[in-house]
């Protein structure tokens, strides 16, 4: 039998996926576990988002649309990107996708040919250096710890070859929760610049910033930069609709035509009825996209404290996502040798499912998510300082 491709073989399942789908599995078994692997909000899809779908589909809105999105749905994309973050597209450099997973897929395939290299900060998404693979790039990561998880314009020169494609800016961060401000922006800005680089700016945790920090987009720095950059998002975690698989991008007419022609001919256009939903969400009242993020900075709060002061663990404090990074290299190399083991021991003898910083790039750290009510967050973290104890 003839074997499978290459690029294929030189990448594995999303591993955030296998370990959540595990955890969903053991409870549905009955096992009391508590989720801090999951990289979605607990809260449900707004109902006015609900609503319009359905009527959608009363409607018999089921036909194929145009590959790029439904007019009003660009349009709407625009409306927001003019509103929240002062950029000026036209719905012909916008793109609807699957999710923000597939626009940066699509991204990925307009942009690289064998050999590209794409810098990409570490720790990173666990989606971006797999990507990378299939498009043919070499992915070129970044450590990021000694600057406090952010890339630093030094160490981005550094990482720049003749080969050197792009780079991948996530601002707020999955798994470390940092958030670039505008000045941080701008000297990453300016080094994208000098070496003629692609900006690839993933922004799907805009709306969940914390302590009054404001998302600042990349692209709105000058005119010169947003030529250069491609912003990636999606209403996944903003309106907790991730299972509804629907983000878009908006860049360059060229890049964002190039998508959309890989985009006919792979899953021809996002679900119908599912545009409708997500044009809903865009034009209502954002009261819904605000008491969530009150919501997650309280469980932030929550959760940050105690794994400082209960675990006693070094950790970055998130100013956005949904996510903590703490560093658990003091109870590694006896024992447990690495942070899979220690994600299996902890999930087995916890009862406690988490992320292994490995999978992002990082050893030694897990990667905890705060979608969980409070209650599940404490006793989460006391299942865990039991089960360190028993390491002793």
């Amino acid at each position: 039998m003839r074997e499978l491709s290459k690029r294929v073989k030189a990448v594995k399942p999303s591993p955030t996926l296998a370990i959540t789908a595990k955890a969903k599995a053991l409870k549905a078994q009955g096992v009391d576990l508590i989720d801090f692997a999951a990289g979605e909000p607990d809260w449900d899809t707004p109902l006015f988002v609900k609503e319009a779908t359905v009527k959608a589909l009363e409607e018999g809105f089921t036909k194929y649309t145009p590959s790029a999105g439904i007019p009003e749905l660009r349009e709407a994309i625009c409306e927001k990107l003019r509103r929240e973050n002062g950029l000026n597209y036209t719905p012909d450099e916008v793109i609807v996708t699957a999710g923000g997973k597939q626009a940066l897929y699509n991204l990925f395939m307009a942009l690289f040919e064998e050999g590209d290299e794409v810098i990409i900060p570490s720790p990173y998404w666990v989606s971006y250096i797999a990507m990378a693979l299939l498009s043919g790039a070499r992915p070129v990561p970044v450590d990021t710890e000694n600057n406090g998880f952010k890339l630093a314009p030094e160490d981005f020169k550094k990482a720049i070859t003749p080969k050197t494609k792009a780079v991948v800016i996530n601002s707020p961060c999955n798994p470390t929760g940092v958030v670039y401000d505008e000045e941080e922006l701008s000297s990453l800005a300016e080094v994208a610049l000098e070496k003629d680089l692609w900006i690839i700016s993933d922004e799907v945790y805009e709306h969940l910033t914390y302590d009054g920090i404001k998302h600042c987009s990349i692209a709105s720095l000058a005119p010169e930069v947003k030529q250069r950059t491609v912003v990636v998002n999606a209403l996944s975690k903003t309106y907790c609709m991730t299972g509804w698989r629907v983000g878009f991008a908006a860049g360059p007419r060229e890049v964002i035509s190039a998508m959309e022609v890989i985009q006919s001919q792979s899953t021809s256009n996002v679900t119908s009825f599912v545009q409708k939903g997500a044009l809903s969400a865009l034009r209502n009242p954002q009261d819904f996209v605000k008491a969530l993020r009150d919501e997650f900075q309280r469980r932030r709060d929550v959760i940050y404290t105690l794994v400082v002061s209960r675990l006693g663990l070094r950790c970055v404090k998130p100013s956005g996502a949904f996510y903590l990074f703490p560093d658990f290299r003091p109870f590694l190399g006896k024992v447990l040798k690495d942070d899979q083991e220690l994600c299996k021991y902890l999930l087995e003898r916890a009862k406690v499912a988490t992320i292994p910083g490995s999978e992002f790039g990082k050893e030694g750290f897990l990667r905890f998510s705060f979608c969980t009510p409070e209650p599940a967050l404490r006793e989460g973290v006391e299942r865990i300082r039991q089960a360190l104890e028993e390491l002793a």
